[in-house]
């Protein structure tokens, strides 16, 4: 067995940053994945216990690379979080279909990749912990951003079936689902808050503190914050037509 690390991807922004930080401090030592080398290796300065693999995980066979690139340095991935991921908004007959796979190919793909490959090794040794980053948007469908609303249900879904799964050999899998944060996700995806909505957004701290605060306690499913928790919740109880004309008539 190697050096255990902790994997974080999507680590040069956002909720990557904070996690590497709070991984960081809780003594893991780190990989950090992103495409964004100079950010990383900032990131990886500040830190100390971390190194940077310039990466984008979008690419075919990149999730095989990155795992092949840990091993070969003779470390062993024993916490995965899946954090790397963007949204596109706007009408799905006009949207780029090579940017919407590249969406699929990272939210969905990547994610996949990773949990398949680390999974074996995690249930050889007994022990191991995946933090999957999906979304309230998980919840509903979503008008206007159809594609990334439909990539966070995929992560939810598989992110439960997988806590099921592997429960008993010891493995840790939690969906972390965040709803509006401060971070850059509306700048990649095309869209602009109103200072009326901003005021609802969570800071990036709080978000990952309860992720894992709940892949500790192997929690299946972690909502950030209780108007989420209450707004994902109704979806449950409201017809399914009323929760998609609420979510598409939402004005970003």
């Amino acid at each position: 067995m190697g050096t255990p690390v902790a994997v974080v991807t999507g680590a040069s922004a956002g909720l990557g940053v904070e996690f590497a930080r709070q991984l960081s401090k809780r003594g893991h030592r780190l990989v950090l994945a992103a495409r964004r080398k100079d950010r990383l290796e900032a990131l990886v300065k500040d830190l100390g216990n971390a190194r940077a693999v310039a990466i984008d995980l979008s690419e075919h066979d990149a999730a095989t690379q990155l795992v092949a690139e840990i091993e070969a340095a003779g470390e062993t991935i024993d916490l995965l979080v899946n954090n790397a991921g963007f949204g596109l908004h706007g009408r799905f007959d006009k949207a780029d279909p090579a940017r919407l796979h590249q969406m699929i190919d990272l939210n969905c793909g990547a994610l996949t990749d990773l949990c398949r490959a680390v999974i074996p090794g995690m249930i050889e040794r007994k022990s191991g912990a995946i933090l999957n980053v999906a979304s309230t948007a998980a919840f509903q469908p979503g008008p206007g951003m159809a594609v990334y609303f439909a990539t966070k249900a995929f992560v939810l879904s598989l992110s439960e079936a997988l806590h099921e799964e592997v429960k008993r050999h010891g493995i840790s899998v939690t969906a972390l689902c965040p709803g509006p944060t401060k971070t850059e996700f509306g700048d990649v995806a095309g869209f602009k808050t109103s200072a009326r909505l901003d005021r609802f957004f969570m800071d990036s701290e709080p978000v990952v503190r309860i992720g894992l605060e709940a892949l500790e306690r192997n929690k299946a499913v972690a909502i950030a914050g209780r108007l989420n928790a209450i707004g994902a919740f109704s979806t449950r109880l409201a017809p399914r037509s009323v929760v998609r004309k609420i979510a598409g008539s939402l004005k970003f």
